[in-house]
């Protein structure tokens, strides 16, 4: 493969396809069939990710069983449950207002796990959470994907993961590391959801970066 430069135009695409990319909720999937072809082009995209040493160590698992799924659902109501009562006052009336999940409503889900390699893994004898972050590169790959070809994608973080481990029947070993609800929407959002709620205010990149070493305590 030769080696390969990208035009001005082409970084710019890629700025305005991250900075399009959303976190797409329940209330705002359709019941719409994804073609199989779209979703192979997500999943290949997460192959595409770095991964420490090239270990790759990502596994997939499609979900379209509606049984399945409600079985997830359930899961993610009892933890949202426990979720709930840690905010208080305004935040928790806000948080009961939100849909955080679209599991039923999207016509496909992916569960995303982490496959741990039996032998030892260039760059992950000193880091083993390596690993791990590998398998959430491919998890971005795929959202960046999906909104490129203006798929919706979701990311339920609100389940219990040895549940979803026992409903998939997912090898001990294997970590879930996340559930994607993926979908065709109704419209993407012009920002983020929960910065357009004010649940939160957006960091500047000024405030995340420091130079050399943090800044020595006062």
């Amino acid at each position: 493969m030769p080696s390969k430069n990208f035009t001005s135009v082409e970084q710019d695409l890629l700025k305005e396809i991250m900075l399009y990319r959303r976190d797409v909720r329940g209330n705002n999937f359709l019941k719409k069939e994804v073609p199989d072809e779209i979703i192979e082009k997500i999943l290949l995209a997460a192959t595409l990710a770095p991964s420490v040493g090239f270990s790759q160590p990502w596994e997939f698992v499609i979900v379209r069983d509606n049984d399945t799924k409600k079985l997830i659902a359930d899961s993610f109501e009892l933890e949202n449950k426990k979720a709930e009562e840690m905010f208080l006052d305004e935040k928790r009336t806000a948080y009961a207002k939100l849909k955080l999940e679209g599991i039923q409503e999207t016509p496909i889900n992916i569960a995303v796990f982490y496959k741990p390699s039996a032998k030892p893994v260039l760059g992950q004898t000193t880091m083993k959470e390596a690993g791990e972050y590998s398998v959430v590169c491919a998890v971005q790959n795929m959202w960046l994907m999906a909104r490129a070809l203006n798929i919706g994608m979701g990311w339920v973080s609100i389940v219990n993961p040895e549940s979803v481990k026992e409903i998939l029947e997912s090898p001990p070993e294997n970590k879930l590391i996340a559930y994607l609800c993926i979908g065709y929407v109704k419209e993407f959002l012009d920002g983020p959801e929960l910065e357009k709620l004010n649940w939160e205010a957006r960091k500047s990149v000024s405030a995340a970066v420091h130079q050399n070493t943090y800044p020595k305590k006062k």
